[in-house]
């Protein structure tokens, strides 16, 4: 997780620790990297339904498909105006612009089931 780092985020979406948290770029990342992978687990109806709330709220259908998001891209919180592209067939976020040291990653999520 040495490119990128957990901190407390302005559009915080994820409430788990007070205000919510978010990825931060540790270094810089050209135009077309890859900046997080997945490390998805894809889950079955009954056991996203035996997850803690607190759980569920890392999840995400994708393709018909239940995924729980691990660390740290659970924490890449959306936006509009995104700095990266999910590949969920690749399972990675990939900087749609060069991204600066410090920069929150942020994707929209609305885009999730496009590639």
């Amino acid at each position: 997780m040495g490119d990128v780092v957990i901190k407390k985020s302005k559009i915080g979406q994820f409430k788990t620790i007070g205000i919510g948290d978010g990825i931060f770029a540790n270094r810089n990342f050209k135009k077309g990297e890859i900046v997080i992978k997945y490390n998805l687990k894809h889950l079955t109806p009954g056991e996203f339904e035996n997850l803690p709330e607190s759980e569920k709220e890392f999840t995400h259908s994708h393709f018909g498909k239940i995924y729980l998001y691990s660390i740290p891209e659970r924490y890449v919180n959306h936006s509009s105006n995104p700095n990266t592209i999910q590949d969920i067939k690749k399972r990675c976020d990939i900087a749609l612009r060069n991204i600066k040291k410090g920069e929150e990653i942020t994707t929209d999520a609305a885009k999730d089931d496009t590639l």
